[in-house]
């Protein structure tokens, strides 16, 4: 049944559905006529509400003109909805707007419905635009309704072309059965031809030929039960890679189609005669989908989902949002040129020449993305420059007067031809091909829409260079030539050192060198290994996103000081956020951003986050250095002794390798302790479990037990006999060959005197590390590190939000998670030297802490730190411990802010390592 709303549109009765349905008020303008080749075109203004009008016109033109008319109601509706009709179709346009930087680009969104079909979104949007009977609202209001009716047009109908594609691949793969083609051979006949069919969509809806020539070919040639389509769309694909001077007698359902060139059709495709009724169903119910509002910068993400996705996830494909690729591209480069072409406007006579200049510094561009997936990056590099030129063309237009075609006919100078990828996979990298051709003709609407001119684009002269192979074993320089104008901006895959496979490990060895040592340095800095060589005798301008490990720990100095040493600094970054995708099921990964550039025009810009999930705050920052901070642009290696001759050596825990024999637990330790020689050797024993959540477990100690009172214990006896039994059977040759199966396999810390405990993990969420002070003869595992503390100095330091603050610049991360290393953030921290009264002092604070965190013994330092709910008494402890602390380092404000704290511990590790740098220098 049609919505009663549906159906008011299709008797064309507009008037009445505004007026009497939709509560809007009546018109208030004339008629507005616009003459067009000696024939007349009327729009007559059907409602109105407070500036905002309805404009109806009862024909359907093609889009050149439809864009002709909207500019000339543009003049006297700044917000309108525009409505074409004929007796089959109607379509609704309304100017969507983007605001990007100082600058607004406005495209026009359009819903198409044809008459007698259902479409329950166009009844919802006409239901959205329904204004309340019984209250007035003011223009804001209604015209934030309308743009949320139509402004989603692009992502609703990008999320269902998505599931009509992965059906069509389903339907493709089920009609390769007979075995005459191999799986690979069968991936790429299917990566093609569905490349293909985005791109003959695309053209029905975008006035590349007459609207629905291939869909009424594939409704009016083919048999309903599929079994030629496969033949006939064979037949077409063969027909528009022939020219016109080659074709012969064409038959007519092929006539109509122009020759199209360009690559895209080139290779001689024959589908499977097996083809099925599904396929053409859904071919056709493709077809019947609105291309034109269909956005390629997200449409490659969703449409990598009909792949398998294990697939992907070996791949380490991770695909970035629109909004994340702006956070690369933006800063990098493009926001300059806005800035260029807004100072340009303000120069008087200068004008035309600068802005003139300014295009051909655009057509100078060459964009490369060495892991493009399907093309987001690139599509969105492309679509951003094409507004901005298209921005220069309008604004020449107003001040000179130049007639447009004349300003499109001298050719546009941002071109297909200027952009550049690299891909593995054949799939998306045949998908990124065809969405650049799609938005290709995307911008081509826009510059007819507002100049009332596009060149036309058949036969395809240009195209985008899309390889397919592995970014690094491929040599960029043959892909894309390195100059001064090229920049380089990416997704790389994201795969840390425990998920790389053995061949990406050789690949990683081979691209950083052989003499590299790489740790546990992650897959993604291989691009940057390929991005130093490739510009290696050029200026230019790179970036990726990549996950924030790379910025953290050890890798950091191993990967920052290659790129610090080839001249090349910071010139943009995104410090931790968390990383969306528009693909389905997309994973959870902390992301930065860092752009490099060899010459700074202009001081970096660094975007911070106050939560991981939030927006992006700028600030002002003079340098950037590795850990994405503004402080000296210095690089933490590991030490093996404290830096600071003041600090205590902290050690990893215990490990026990034992299979559980040697640890107690609660419901066991009565049964055990009821064993007298057991009894003796049971120590409490603590790990990052039992020291944050209040957890209780023992171990058996038994360094100091005999050989004859292990064999007289029946609990010894059997625990040591399955711990030997576990070792023998370990696939690690150190296991197996480890002689004392009654120790633990590893020796940390053990000492009769109080030891300072700190977990290997803690939440970033927390503003305290949740450190513990334990009892001699207390074992800790190997999940925590300790250091003998009898005066409390190494809890104290451990405590104090400077030590946090260093924690979370300069160490590792698990996921967001901090992770606290011996030989990184403790080794290195840069206590200067301090005189007696002050460390008295600090670890006075330290024992206030302590006691207020006793004053409320039921609670865990779980309990305690958790953000929020820290009670009054240990806040306030540590306020007084952190001012003692950031007294230490010269840092005598109130409330001091983590960059005040990043600056002070910079500046102190530089001042304590200025000596043995000197000295390794001579």
């Amino acid at each position: 049944m049609t919505d009663p709303l549906v159906a008011r549109t299709e008797a064309r009765d507009y008037q009445r559905l505004f007026l009497q349905d939709l509560h809007w008020s009546a018109p208030d303008h004339p008629p507005v006529v616009y003459d067009h080749d000696g024939d007349s075109v009327t729009a007559s203004n059907v409602s109105s509400y407070k500036g905002l009008r309805v404009w109806a016109i009862n024909e359907k033109p093609e889009s050149k003109l439809e864009a002709e008319i909207d500019r000339l109601l543009a003049q006297n509706s700044t917000d309108r909805i525009v409505i074409f009709y004929d007796d089959e179709t109607q379509v609704w346009r309304w100017p969507a707007r983007r605001v990007t930087g100082n600058s607004t680009a406005t495209r026009l969104s359009r819903h198409r419905h044809t008459t007698g079909s259902a479409d329950p979104t166009f009844a919802a949007k006409l239901d959205g635009i329904r204004l309340p009977h019984d209250r007035g609202l003011n223009v804001n209001e209604v015209v934030a309704k309308v743009r949320e009716a139509f402004d989603i047009e692009a992502q609703n109908e990008t999320k269902a072309a998505s599931k009509l594609m992965a059906r069509m691949y389903t339907a493709m793969t089920d009609a390769y059965t007979d075995g005459r083609t191999s799986a690979a051979e069968r991936d790429h006949q299917i990566s093609v031809t569905l490349a293909r069919l985005l791109f003959l969509m695309f053209g029905d809806d975008t006035d590349m030929w007459r609207p629905n020539l291939f869909r009424d070919y594939i409704y009016n040639h083919t048999n309903q039960d599929g079994s030629d389509i496969g033949q006939r769309i064979t037949d077409l694909f063969a027909h528009l890679d022939t020219s016109d001077t080659d074709r012969a007698a064409t038959s007519e359902p092929l006539a109509d189609f122009p020759y199209v060139n360009g690559g895209i059709f080139e290779e001689a495709i024959a589908l499977p005669p097996s083809m099925t009724a599904e396929f053409r169903t859904v071919v056709l119910e493709a077809c019947d989908r609105d291309w034109a509002a269909i956005s390629p910068a997200i449409f490659g993400s969703m449409f990598q989902s009909v792949r398998d996705p294990e697939t992907r996830r070996q791949l380490g494909e991770h695909y970035t949002s629109e909004e994340n690729i702006l956070k690369t591209l933006d800063p990098l480069f493009l926001d300059e040129l806005r800035a260029e072409f807004n100072h340009i406007k303000t120069l008087g006579k200068y004008e035309a020449d600068r802005l003139r200049k300014l295009r051909d510094k655009l057509g100078r561009i060459r964009y490369m993305d060495p892991a493009c997936g399907c093309g987001n990056f690139i599509i969105v590099a492309y679509r951003e420059l094409r507004d901005l030129e298209l921005a220069i063309m309008e604004r020449l237009q107003q001040i000179t007067g130049d007639n447009p075609m004349l300003l499109a006919n001298v050719g546009l100078k941002v071109t297909l031809d200027h952009f550049y990828g690299i891909e593995i996979d054949e799939w998306p990298a045949r998908i990124a091909e065809a969405a650049m051709f799609l938005v290709d003709r995307q911008c081509d609407l826009k510059l007819t829409a507002s100049l009332g001119y596009a060149p036309d684009r058949l036969p395809i002269q240009e195209q985008a260079t899309i390889v397919v192979g592995n970014a690094l074993t491929t040599n960029w320089a043959d892909v894309c030539p390195p100059g001064e104008d090229t920049v380089v901006a990416g997704n790389p895959p994201f795969l840390g050192d425990h998920t790389r496979t053995k061949r990406q490990l050789d690949e990683l060895q081979a691209a950083w060198g052989g003499s590299k040592v790489l740790s546990r340095m992650d897959y993604v800095t291989g691009w940057h290994a390929r991005a130093l060589q490739y510009f290696r005798h050029h200026d230019g301008l790179w970036g990726f996103v990549t996950t924030n490990s790379i910025t953290q720990g050890d890798q950091a100095q191993r990967l920052f000081s290659e790129i610090f040493d080839a001249g090349w600094k910071i010139k943009s970054a995104h410090r931790t956020f968390a990383w969306t995708s528009e693909a389905a099921g997309g994973a959870a990964v902390h992301c930065v951003i860092v752009g490099f550039a060899r010459n700074l025009a202009s001081k970096p810009r660094l975007f911070e986050y106050a939560h991981w999930k939030g927006a992006p705050t700028e600030r002002a920052v003079s340098v950037i250095n590795a850990y994405l901070v503004d402080g000296s642009n210095v690089l933490v290696g590991k030490r093996s002794t404290p830096l600071s001759p003041g600090m205590p050596e902290v050690v990893k825990g215990s490990m026990a390798t034992d299979g559980g024999n040697f640890i107690v637990t609660p419901d066991e330790y009565d049964s055990v302790a009821q064993d007298p020689v057991a009894r003796r050797y049971l120590r409490s024993y603590v790990g990052s479990k039992e020291l944050i959540n209040g957890r209780r477990r023992w171990c058996l100690w038994l360094v100091d037990a005999t050989q004859e009172e292990i064999r007289t214990s029946p609990e010894l006896r059997q625990r040591v006999a399955e711990v030997r039994k576990m070792r023998l059977d370990s696939k690690a040759a150190s296991t197996r060959d480890y002689p004392h199966h009654h120790l633990f396999r590893q020796f940390g810390i053990t000492a009769d005197e109080p030891i300072v405990c700190i977990p290997e993990v803690s939440s970033e969420n927390r503003d305290y590390l949740p450190v513990g002070k334990l009892a001699g003869e207390t074992i800790i595992s190997n999940t925590v590190y300790g250091a003998v503390d009898p005066t409390g100095f190494a809890f104290a330091i451990a405590s104090s939000s400077m030590f946090m603050t260093w924690m979370k610049t300069i160490g590792g991360r698990m996921k967001s998670d901090l992770r606290f290393s011996s030989t990184i953030t403790w080794n290195n921290f840069p206590l200067r030297p301090i005189d007696a009264k002050s460390r008295a002092d600090i670890e006075e604070a330290g024992r206030e802490v302590l006691a207020a965190r006793a004053e409320h013994p039921e609670l865990t330092l779980e309990d305690h730190y958790r953000p929020g709910a820290m009670k009054t008494s240990v806040a306030e402890a540590h306020l007084g411990l952190n001012h003692l602390v950031d007294r230490a380092f010269g840092l005598d404000r109130t409330n001091p802010t983590l960059l005040h704290r990043q600056e002070a511990l910079f500046a102190a590790y530089e001042e304590l390592t200025a000596p043995l740098m000197s000295q390794q220098r001579r």
